[in-house]
């Protein structure tokens, strides 16, 4: 009998899938949307949450990438350009138009460069619904108004912004709800060939309790970001032909530093780029806070004990005292992140110029069996990556649909326009705060009535954790969004915690410890 169960327990930790996803970036939670809606049994490992390192220490933004056109990155900048569109009618909940302003600096790029390169940034953007660039005047106009005097003459371009972890968390949701198997928080420790009868990979899995499962897999696909090297040479132990870089960028946020919704890219003399966008919007047009960054910094050792550095923060802060009237001082940084961006080494000897152009290694063994490693990749194109990835692995999948990704919305976003989902959840609940609509609205669309629920009034909501933060919200995070802590809820799947007051946060923390004591 005893025999018995342990071999039932055996296996039913076993799983058998097509493909398997190691890294709940988000790349991996886009390749695992586009095998699901092609019709591929898929299975995704994240040994610790959605978003938890690169994919969610971006500049938070989709766009081509002005200042790559300098590196002569035309095939980058035009599929980057190409995807914004896409991406932005897939998403307008979590996507939104931003108009930016380039300062002209005289000692820096001459005007008729800079003129040169918005009419091609315009031009490889073909048909598009943003406004195009022009050249305007700074002088007695808002966007000049909070400059220094040195800055008479600008140009305006369109980009759009984002928020980078809830597409990744969004896409895990759309994949689980087309049938994918999402398993966190998973570590793959061991994947190796078991070649039997019918040959696959066998990868071993271990959770934070310590249990573990084996997946059983046709082909494995390795979007590890910043671990994909340690994937290849640690848990398949084999070798690569590729090689990755890492580059640390950091990020501050401090008070709003200037009036209107629009952004800032300003040129530094050491040729870097530096984005002030405004961030923390409490309505359309509102916003509380500006985000600096971010750096281009080598970086060696764990991407999870990353963090801004003193000499970062100074040269951040440095670089805005040199284009704003109001001068900030790392004293005014309310909020901070750092990130490890997996870039593909292309041996640039400076770390602004290593391409950002993604890698795809396929390995296979006589023609089964394929295993592909995911080397660099931006948020814009996460989705062309994940397509051209599974393209990879058609001759092993023969029957596989085609790809849909750029035609099917993302989760929320089933809606013609942002406009459309606000007034949607204002019409359904017109007791709603207008600042509290505007941030369902913003993060889970057309889903904020899953959120709310049949709610008449905010009685109906539970107990208040502050700002608007809710229970019934909280309990929506923790079954539909894997949230399963403090640090998940208010930085990944919200920023609330750039709101929230440190008696709120250990409110939530002792609420959130005593829900899974009753589970």
């Amino acid at each position: 009998m005893q025999a018995q169960q342990k071999q039932e327990k055996q296996e039913k930790n076993v799983i058998h899938t097509d493909v398997l996803v190691i890294g709940g970036g988000v790349n991996g939670t886009g390749v695992a949307v586009d095998a699901t809606l092609r019709g591929l049994d898929v299975t995704l490992c994240e040994a610790k949450d959605f978003a938890c390192a690169t994919s969610s220490a971006s500049s938070k933004l989709v766009h081509g990438g002005l200042r790559y056109l300098e590196q002569y990155e035309f095939k980058l900048v035009k599929e980057a350009l190409k995807e914004r569109e896409v991406l932005l009618k897939k998403a307008p909940h979590i996507i939104h138009p931003l108009r930016f302003v380039l300062p002209h600096a005289k000692h820096l790029r001459p005007v008729w460069m800079i003129r040169v390169g918005m009419f091609l940034y315009d031009f490889l953007a073909g048909k598009m619904s943003l406004k195009k660039s022009k050249k305007i005047s700074l002088v007695n106009t808002l966007e000049g108004q909070n400059l220094t005097d040195d800055f008479t003459v600008g140009f305006a371009y369109s980009d759009c912004r984002i928020d980078d972890a809830r597409m990744t968390m969004l896409n895990a949701q759309q994949a689980k709800a087309h049938g994918a198997k999402i398993l966190m928080p998973y570590q793959c420790v061991e994947v190796k060939k078991v070649k039997k009868v019918n040959s696959s990979w066998q990868a071993k899995l271990v959770d934070d309790k310590g249990d573990q499962i084996i997946v059983l897999a046709k082909a494995v696909v390795n979007a590890a970001g910043p671990w994909v090297a340690d994937i290849i040479h640690d848990v398949l132990e084999t070798s690569s032909k590729s090689a990755v870089r890492l580059i640390k960028g950091s990020h501050i946020v401090v008070p709003k530093l200037y009036e209107g919704d629009h952004a800032y890219i300003l040129q530094n003399e050491d040729g870097r780029i530096v984005f002030a966008l405004p961030y923390g919007f409490t309505s359309e047009h509102n916003n509380e806070f500006t985000l600096i960054g971010t750096t281009d910094v080598n970086y060696q050792g764990d991407p999870r004990d990353i963090k801004i550095s003193d000499e970062e923060a100074d040269y951040l802060c440095e670089l805005i005292n040199g284009y704003f009237k109001r001068k900030i001082s790392p004293k005014d940084v309310v909020w901070s992140y750092a990130g490890v961006r997996p870039l593909y080494d292309d041996h640039a000897k400076d770390p602004s110029k290593i391409t950002r152009e993604y890698h795809l290694e396929l390995e296979d063994d006589q023609g089964e069996l394929p295993v592909l490693s995911i080397f660099g990749g931006k948020i814009t194109t996460y989705r062309t990556l994940s397509k051209h990835v599974i393209d990879k692995l058609q001759p092993f999948f023969p029957d596989m649909k085609a790809c849909t990704t750029d035609k099917i919305a993302t989760p929320g976003g089933e809606a013609a326009s942002f406009s459309e989902i606000l007034a949607k959840l204002n019409t359904t609940y017109p007791w709603l705060q207008d600042k509290h609509a505007y941030r369902l609205a913003s993060s889970y669309g057309m889903q904020s009535i899953d959120v709310l629920k049949d709610a008449k009034s905010y009685d109906d909501l539970g107990i208040c954790f502050g700002y608007n933060l809710y229970q019934q919200e909280v309990e929506y995070l923790i079954e539909h969004e894997w949230v399963r802590d403090v640090d998940a809820l208010l930085w990944r799947r919200s920023k609330l915690g750039l709101w929230l007051k440190k008696d709120k946060v250990a409110q939530l923390t002792q609420w959130l410890e005593n829900y899974f004591k009753t589970l």
